[in-house]
């Protein structure tokens, strides 16, 4: 199971504010290109986001599931890759004082990706994943269209801060 953990500049909130708005799901998850749909219910549990992975003409009709749902603390979603199967990953978002630790952990379900062994799954995913959390920052801290947020800084300043994560 890969794991990526990172300190924003943001409340657990901010966070959650991002996460429920569908239609920003390809601004923070690396890969995906546009979308075409967000279900009603979103972010509610069986809710369904309609995606696209790829670059055109290699582009890939997939969903997300929200299979938990508990802000400010957890989402856990499920993204069907289509012919690389689907994947669970976990979102768990911890205030920090002024700040908050997001950890986002990923292990394949099915497909593919499910025969790698998990040193190169780990690998690949946590390359992919640093970049999401570093996006998700952005918007967070940032306050993307449709949310409100807080400042702009993002990543770690000083070692305090990444003593922060450890608690």
């Amino acid at each position: 199971m890969a794991r990526n953990v990172r300190l924003l500049r943001c409340t657990p909130d901010d966070v959650f504010r991002v996460l429920a708005n569908g239609w920003l799901y390809p601004l923070w998850v690396v890969g995906t290109s546009r979308m075409r749909d967000v279900s009603e219910q979103w972010p509610a549990e069986g809710a369904t986001l309609h995606h696209s992975f790829g670059s055109w003409p290699l582009v890939v009709n997939d969903t997300t599931v929200m299979r938990e749902w508990d802000p400010p603390r957890r989402a856990v979603l499920e993204p069907h890759g289509g012919p690389i199967g689907i994947a669970r990953v976990a979102i768990d978002v911890k205030a920090r004082g002024d700040a908050c630790v997001v950890r986002i952990q990923e292990e394949p379900v099915t497909g593919p990706t499910k025969l790698l062994p998990d040193t190169v799954f780990d690998a690949i995913t946590r390359y992919r994943n640093a970049e999401t959390l570093h996006r998700l920052a952005y918007l967070a801290e940032g306050g993307a269209p449709g949310t409100s947020g807080g400042s702009a800084a993002a990543g770690f300043a000083s070692t305090a801060e990444r003593e922060l994560i450890q608690r």
